[in-house]
């Protein structure tokens, strides 16, 4: 299922949105594809790092930076960087259709705040479970050893906004069941049918105490999908007329409509 475009227009050009995209492109092509594993190393984020608990060298798998205080530094850095070219290429779709509507709402310097805000918030998140309840070896929580890398938790922020801002959008969206097949989906069932394959998956992940859920940080899309959705009209508070932007159509093509952005 891969989101096309949605029908909510723009009243100016998204510069952040596309500043984001190029920031994670640009991280991707020249930091991290001539050396992935090593760009990990050095600039992901990792659980441990929070309570100190991978600083202890018999614990650090080799290459491995030691924690400390430096893990919001990371925390940040982690946010740009990606582990695949699916991961990045899917990622900034979904930054492109959904943020763009975000940033012309709350204004750029707002969106900027509310963007890294929900990210700090993913990583919280997905770090707390890890923790909580990450597998032991020993005395060693070796989930908390795994780096989280990735736009997904702030712009699962994003996802939330746009649900709480734009429940009544379109989004053209193709299906691949046997044909390649585009459907037009309403913003409240596309993003809540992902909201809740992130919580079906998070917590599959808790039964099989595996909080990665196989290379994918689920609690992270969950923290920060709650907290944009929770928090997006307090970011917005003082700017009338145009919070929230409505669909564009009209009653002689209401399916869908042309939209310039």
């Amino acid at each position: 299922m891969i989101p096309i475009r949605d029908n909510i227009p723009t009243s100016s050009f998204p510069i952040l949105t596309l500043g984001l995209i190029a920031i994670n492109t640009i991280v991707w092509l020249f930091y991290q594809t001539p050396d992935l594993e090593e760009s990990v190393r050095q600039a992901g984020f990792f659980p441990c790092e929070i309570n100190g608990s991978c600083a202890e060298p018999e614990q650090v798998p080799p290459g491995l930076r030691a924690g400390g205080p430096v893990w919001i530094v990371d925390a940040l850095t982690s946010m740009f960087m990606h582990g695949s070219w699916i991961h990045i290429i899917g990622n900034m779709l979904f930054l492109w259709i959904f943020g763009n509507n975000v940033e012309d709402t709350l204004g750029r310097a707002r969106f900027v705040v509310f963007y890294l805000s929900s990210g700090i918030a993913a990583v919280a998140l997905q770090s707390y479970v890890t923790l909580r309840f990450g597998s032991t070896v020993g005395n060693v929580n070796v989930d908390a050893l795994i780096p989280m890398v990735g736009a997904s938790g702030a712009i699962a922020g994003v996802l939330g906004a746009y649900l709480v801002l734009f429940p009544r959008a379109r989004v053209l969206t193709i299906f691949f069941f046997i044909l390649i097949i585009p459907v037009q989906i309403p913003a409240v069932f596309f993003l809540g049918g992902w909201f809740l394959f992130q919580l079906w998956q998070g917590g599959f992940g808790l039964l099989s105490a595996n909080m990665s859920g196989g290379g994918v940080a689920f609690f992270a899309h969950i923290g920060g999908f709650a907290f944009g959705a929770l928090t997006v009209k307090v970011f917005g508070l003082g700017r009338p007329p145009t919070f929230p932007r409505r669909p564009k159509y009209t009653r002689e093509a209401p399916a869908w409509p042309r939209a310039e952005r």
